[in-house]
């Protein structure tokens, strides 16, 4: 191929020809770039403009740059951990689809405030008080991290004297605390995808250019009013969320 001719910076235009050999199989997964030297002479550009390049696909996520060998099509594996997201009841008894993972360190229980984020999903307006609990989890099988954290507005631990004195309780523990204060429950859940914050990415252990899936739970009691909120935070490349519903099965979970 000779010189290139598409709009943009040519640094843009050497790494849109990369990018569409990658999504039309000229490139596999897993397998190596040309070499600097032979990308030059490909496109006709200089040796910055081709490191250019190659930065921006590493930071889409598409090559990988492993020291000593060269740029390679990053490989997109299956996650893998299954995380099960369906709560189930036996008697008093619930049970989480990741009540086995072991906990890394103790739960971090402190005092925060309701955001412009977390104050909607829980019905209340931005600043409202909240026990706080995160919890740094850790799949026993793959070593696969999670980020767990529990919001609880006060208003929720004075109807539960429990939560009150121990917030950092299960989460298991907290719908029976819940039901046992006279709440039916149900829950809602959404699950969208970002980028991750630096923190996030130094705690989990992500590879540069991934993103992490983030559940935000909010579980209801009576009149649907929302009792609290959990957020679940996992790298995309390493977890997957499963749910389970059936027919002829109550809606008590709603993935949205």
């Amino acid at each position: 191929m000779g010189e290139i001719q598409r709009p943009g910076a040519l640094y843009q235009q050497v790494a849109a020809e990369i990018r569409s050999g990658i999504v039309a199989g000229e490139y596999r997964p897993g397998a190596p770039l040309p070499s600097e030297a032979q990308l030059i002479d490909r496109y006709q550009v200089s040796r910055p403009t081709v490191r250019k390049a190659i930065s921006a696909l590493r930071a889409e996520g598409l090559i990988e740059v492993i020291h000593g060998k060269g740029s390679y099509v990053r490989a997109l594996p299956a996650p893998a951990v299954t995380i099960e997201r369906t709560i189930t009841r036996s008697g008093k008894t619930f049970r989480t689809g990741h009540h086995a993972w072991q906990q890394v360190e103790a739960p971090t229980v402190y005092r925060t405030t309701t955001t412009a984020t977390t104050g909607p999903l829980l019905g209340l307006a931005e600043g409202e008080a909240l026990f706080a609990v995160d919890r740094l989890l850790s799949d026993p099988r793959t070593d696969t991290r999670a980020l767990h954290r529990v919001l609880i507005p006060f208003a929720t631990a004075d109807e539960a004297e429990q939560l009150s004195e121990a917030p950092d309780a299960e989460p298991e523990q907290i719908y029976a605390i819940l039901t046992a204060a006279g709440h039916k429950l149900t829950w809602d859940e959404t699950v969208s995808a970002r980028m991750p914050l630096p923190d996030e990415r130094a705690t989990l252990q992500i590879p540069d250019a991934t993103p992490i899936v983030h559940a935000a739970r909010v579980t209801l009691g009576t009149d649907r009013r929302p009792l609290i909120l959990e957020e679940l935070r996992a790298s995309a490349d390493r977890a997957q969320l499963a749910y389970r519903v059936t027919a002829d099965s109550p809606r008590a979970l709603r993935a949205v």
